[in-house]
């Protein structure tokens, strides 16, 4: 069906303010990457893990997160190089910022997330499609980053699962549009949101940020009684995902606390935003330059260490 006037004239205007790898994305029907490799970024080691060995870790609720939806992970250490961390970047096809427990503005793991963010955002300028994901700290990370500074309020979140506020623009996003209906009612009806976080982005906060404002959409709210705060985002104009709760416990972690919740919407909620992740950066076709270096770097060559089902994360990858 040939599309109208208006159609085509609502695309070019959109185009104008949009990255160029977004709106080519949005264009065009790219061939896919089938084979994506996804970086999760370490960090510093917690002080009171009687696991820790090295100098950092990754929980492997991550990891498994992604590889069910179809990816492979490669662990981003810190403590490296720019250098290594922009041949690192030109190898894999986006990055997930996870959850932990770090400054944001002085810890390793920022000063790597910086470095990565920054790359995204040229390559995504160049029209080269790089997404980025964060949970809960990731996406404290990610406001910092984009703010420039650091934001964050304190809120009673600590220990909760809730429901999602949704937004006007929620089913339109790029994250849910997908999304099956009767699943964005459950994530809207049912606390299923797994929340464990003393710091949030107070929708006040944000709204008083013209930087913030200008690069995420909000798509959903949660409040812990007194003060509103984000708990969904996903920017205007490049491939960047947040969220404040974590996707990712439902079916990997199995701690017995408030909080958890291991029902068939929260698991389906996990596995949708894995799958989308992961379709995301299918559209990307960044390579090892060799398939010996791709075999190096993947997180099959460590060994996750169990720490006990009444243990926050299950298991951890740790690294030198």
């Amino acid at each position: 069906m040939p599309r109208t006037a208006a159609a085509v004239f609502a695309v070019l205007i959109a185009c104008l303010w949009c990255s160029p790898a977004l709106c080519a994305v949005g264009r065009t029907r790219q061939q896919l990457n089938y084979r994506p490799i996804i970086g999760v970024l370490a960090q510093e080691n917690l002080p009171w893990d009687q696991f820790a060995r090295g100098s950092s870790y990754i929980a492997a609720s991550y990891v498994k997160y992604l590889e069910a939806a179809g990816a492979r992970v490669v662990p981003i250490r810190i403590n490296r190089t720019e250098e290594e961390y922009a041949k690192i970047f030109n190898s894999i096809n986006g990055l997930l910022l996870p959850g932990g427990d770090v400054d944001l503005q002085t810890s390793q793991f920022s000063r790597a997330a910086k470095i990565f963010y920054n790359l995204a955002l040229k390559a995504n300028d160049a029209g080269d499609y790089f997404p980025i994901w964060g949970t809960c700290q990731g996406f404290q990370q990610l406001t910092v980053l984009t703010a420039n500074k650091n934001l964050l309020t304190l809120t009673d979140t600590k220990a909760v699962a809730l429901p999602l506020t949704l937004t006007s623009v929620a089913p339109s996003s790029r994250l849910f549009r997908n999304f099956p209906k009767d699943l964005l009612r459950s994530l809207a009806n049912e606390n299923i949101t797994a929340n464990f976080h003393s710091w949030s982005l107070s929708m006040q906060n944000y709204s008083r940020n013209a930087k913030l404002r200008r690069f995420y959409k909000i798509l959903s709210t949660n409040s812990d009684g007194k003060k509103e705060f984000i708990s969904t985002m996903e920017a205007n104009h490049y491939p960047f995902y947040a969220v404040q709760w974590h996707p990712e416990k439902s079916p990997f972690e199995w701690v017995d606390k408030p909080g958890m919740v291991h029902s068939v919407s929260a698991v389906r909620a996990s596995f949708y935003t894995a799958s989308f992740f992961v379709s995301e950066a299918m559209k990307n076709h960044h390579h090892y330059p060799s398939p010996d270096e791709e075999d190096k770097a993947l997180i099959y060559n460590f060994s996750p260490v169990y720490r006990g089902f009444d243990a926050v994360f299950v298991q951890n990858y740790y690294f030198d």
